[in-house]
């Protein structure tokens, strides 16, 4: 039997393009550059507030998914029977 790889090349290659650019991206950057924000709150004491806020975003998410999950199991379990 004879695979057919090529016609899915164009599919793949375009599922590769962000990651390449992404690269690309993160190369440019230059190494010597700080991040003078993240130095001021962390001088005033600010980034706890930040990093308190990513923290209660994230968990805030995470409880979605979980009763998410919870909802679509029980419509699972009522669709078999």
């Amino acid at each position: 039997m004879k695979t057919k790889f090529f016609p899915r090349l164009p599919g793949r290659f375009l599922l590769l393009l962000p990651l390449l650019f992404a690269a690309s991206l993160a190369f440019a950057q230059a190494p010597d550059a700080a991040p003078e924000m993240a130095d001021s709150l962390r001088a005033s004491g600010k980034i706890y507030v930040v990093v308190a806020v990513v923290v209660v975003i994230i968990a805030g998410l995470l409880a979605y998914l979980i009763s998410l999950d919870r909802k679509v199991g029980r419509l699972e379990q009522e669709i078999k029977k």
